[in-house]
């Protein structure tokens, strides 16, 4: 069943206005509804209410950093299958271990692109149409 990316839930946790902003802005252009967070507290706040269909999270930020947030989404039971992809600056094979250990399903590297984003959407969500630019 093809799901078109109309209503497709994305959360995006960035303490990076910037990079919250940019995403936002990509996602939109293609069809998906956008739930920003500044940090993993917010994100936490967030995601009960608003059920995202994938989770992009920033690993470097104050409080509750990226892992610190993903562990604890994948630990709960009524979000453990949502994806969790990792975004941060290192390109290291140290993060993207770590980013495994705490259940996260993929890592891309910023400044990311939109091909990057859309792409890793597509993988987690079978059947995903990104809608035709406007």
């Amino acid at each position: 069943m093809e799901q078109n990316s109309d209503g497709l839930k994305v959360m995006v946790i960035d303490d990076s206005k910037t990079i919250r902003r940019t995403a936002e802005t990509l996602l939109k252009k293609v069809g998906c509804e956008v739930i920003t967070a500044v940090d993993g507290f917010d994100a936490l706040a967030k995601i009960a209410d608003t059920r995202p269909d994938v989770i992009f999270v920033d690993i470097m930020m104050p409080r509750l950093d990226g892992y610190q947030t993903c562990a604890l989404i994948k630990n709960n039971s009524e979000f453990r299958s949502t994806p969790v992809i990792m975004l941060s600056s290192k390109d290291g094979l140290f993060d993207k271990a770590k980013g495994r250990i705490v259940g996260s399903d993929q890592y891309l590297t910023k400044p990311f692109s939109k091909e990057e984003l859309i792409g890793a959407i597509k993988v987690h969500v079978p059947g995903f149409v990104p809608a035709a630019d406007a």
